[in-house]
């Protein structure tokens, strides 16, 4: 059963330090594309689907839903949607299809109490900040591990059948 993660992006920009100090020195379009990057490693990582949904009520626009190569959705609300609004009605009609496992990260508490209330859970904006911290460290990991392996499995001697290496190890002592 897949987990489907529904993000509030601008709750995460406004909690997140690192997003909060890129909004402010850059713009909120760069912090908007650092919550993308970061989200769409972490997902891949969890093997979550992930919508990330922004408000787009403060501009004249449709709903804008965006797939991006790795699978990350972005979404951008309807004119005057606001991405709580969008988030509950889609939580509600995910639980109720039964696609898998719904995760809504907010830190809204209203929405926080909706959500628990249809069925999903829930990730405050510092528990996925944290949890994407960690998943990031265990890619880290995970890297180093398979970097090491690969170093070890480039030696000549891995490549050697037993008894070649057992010849060139009596021919070795004997020097």
């Amino acid at each position: 059963m897949q987990t489907i993660l529904l993000v509030d992006g601008y709750n995460m920009v406004g909690a997140w330090p690192s997003l909060q100090r890129l909004r402010d020195r850059d713009s909120l379009e760069a912090a908007r594309g650092e919550l993308i990057e970061l989200l769409t490693n972490y997902s891949a990582f969890r093997g979550y689907r992930t919508v990330l949904v922004f408000d787009a009520q403060m501009v004249v626009s449709p709903l804008v839903w965006q797939v991006q190569p790795t699978g990350l959705e972005v979404c951008f609300t309807e004119h005057e949607q606001t991405a709580d609004t969008f988030i509950e009605q889609y939580s509600y009609q995910l639980l109720r299809s039964q696609t898998g496992r719904v995760v809504v990260a907010t830190s809204d508490r209203a929405q926080q109490l909706l959500i628990l209330a249809q069925g999903a859970a829930w990730f405050s904006a510092d528990h996925l900040r944290q949890d994407v911290q960690l998943a990031y460290r265990q890619m880290r990991e995970q890297i180093r591990s398979a970097s090491k392996r690969q170093r070890a499995a480039r030696r000549l001697v891995d490549s050697l059948d037993p008894k070649t290496v057992e010849r060139l190890s009596k021919w070795q002592h004997r020097t």
